[in-house]
């Protein structure tokens, strides 16, 4: 962990982690060329992620009702600078205007605001995302079905949940590094259907007749160091 103070703290929960292998080269151009781009076993991967957020916000200030909390939908991939495993992501989408700029200016990440619902019910959750003003969506259902455990080090599921940094690109270029912390994910196993998604369109990926991989997660609190840049920024 970052010797100085972490500034944003916020709760992660009801997440399930979808994941399907894609070639190497097909994601090269999507990521700055001081990232490389991770393989496991020969095999890179693109993950997208449905989930809640609860207490988001800078440190020191309480909660805001209406601005702490709402669904966010993620699409990344896995990547690495200067040793350190990493996040890029692709696109955010989230309800929440506020977060969104907050997201866009002190993070400079890809979000978009879209209309979404979660519906818990017991144990399944129903889940919808339509980007606003766009074709792209997603919609399933998902559920736990097993007990929670952790990835084993030097498993593929340790390696595509265990990361604890985020990549992103200033608007000048500079490549900048968020660490982040929390505790080993809790996995569970997972069943999920899913009806609909468009979400890698703007990618030219397709991952039709692929069965992707599923882990869920019920809850990770998370806080967020502000960005700093990557020795091999240029």
């Amino acid at each position: 962990m970052p010797a100085r103070e972490w500034s944003w703290r916020q709760s992660w929960l009801d997440l399930l982690f979808v994941h399907w292998p894609v070639p190497k080269a097909k994601l090269r151009d999507l990521v700055p060329r001081e990232l490389e781009v991770q393989e496991f076993e020969g095999s890179s991967w693109i993950g997208l992620v449905p989930f809640r957020m609860e207490g988001v916000m800078r440190r020191p200030l309480p909660d805001l009702p209406g601005l702490s909390a709402f669904p966010e939908l993620n699409v990344r991939l896995y990547v690495e600078a200067e040793g350190k495993p990493g996040v890029w992501f692709l696109s955010l989408d989230a309800t929440n205007a506020l977060a969104i700029w907050a997201a866009r200016r002190f993070f400079h990440l890809p979000y978009y605001r879209a209309d979404m619902a979660l519906t818990r019910s017991h144990e399944s959750i129903d889940y919808v995302s339509r980007r606003c003003a766009s074709s792209l969506a997603f919609r399933a259902a998902y559920r736990p079905i097993g007990d929670a455990y952790c990835a084993a080090p030097g498993s593929l599921e340790h390696f595509l949940t265990e990361r604890y940094c985020l990549y992103a690109q200033a608007p000048d270029g500079t490549l900048l590094r968020n660490e982040v912390h929390h505790v080993p994910w809790p996995l569970q196993p997972a069943s999920a259907e899913i009806f609909e998604n468009t979400m890698f369109e703007p990618y030219s990926i397709d991952t039709a007749g692929q069965q992707p991989l599923f882990h869920f997660a019920r809850r990770v609190d998370v806080v967020v160091w502000s960005a700093e840049r990557c020795l091999s920024a240029r």
